[in-house]
């Protein structure tokens, strides 16, 4: 956390078919039974990259290269007031990995279109991106 603000990243898997992987968050979770890009927070003296590199392998069980990691869009929400720091959701693009993504942490995971993605339930932050993404 950087004075009031909290940096989270994501990855938007990308097929060549099109699709995109969706990540199911688990009962008992903020935003259980939702669909988000899957990664999580960046630790102290973490660069998002590295972050988002750990976080796949823990969320997916894929290995990946930072180098790999294309920025594709933030978006920001809370602090001032609303019970917790504010939220920057860093998303990057990622077309190669190794393995075989699966929820290792419970829920699920998907591949969808962008207009099946539009259709999901989403936390807030998801649901603006996917919307400036895929308009």
């Amino acid at each position: 956390m950087t004075h009031g603000w909290m940096a989270v990243v994501a990855g938007a898997l990308a097929r060549g078919d099109g699709r995109l992987l969706m990540h199911l968050r688990p009962e008992g979770k903020h935003h259980a039974g939702l669909w988000e890009f899957p990664g999580g927070k960046v630790e102290t003296g973490e660069m998002p990259a590295a972050a988002l590199v750990r976080e796949l392998a823990e969320e997916l069980g894929i290995v990946s290269e930072a180098v790999d990691l294309v920025p594709w869009g933030f978006a920001e929400a809370g602090g001032q007031g609303r019970g917790g720091p504010a939220l920057v959701l860093l998303l990057y693009r990622l077309t190669r990995w190794q393995g075989e993504p699966r929820a290792l942490e419970g829920g699920g995971v998907g591949w969808f279109t962008p207009e099946e993605i539009a259709a999901l339930p989403k936390p807030p932050l998801d649901a603006e991106l996917a919307a400036r993404l895929f308009q």
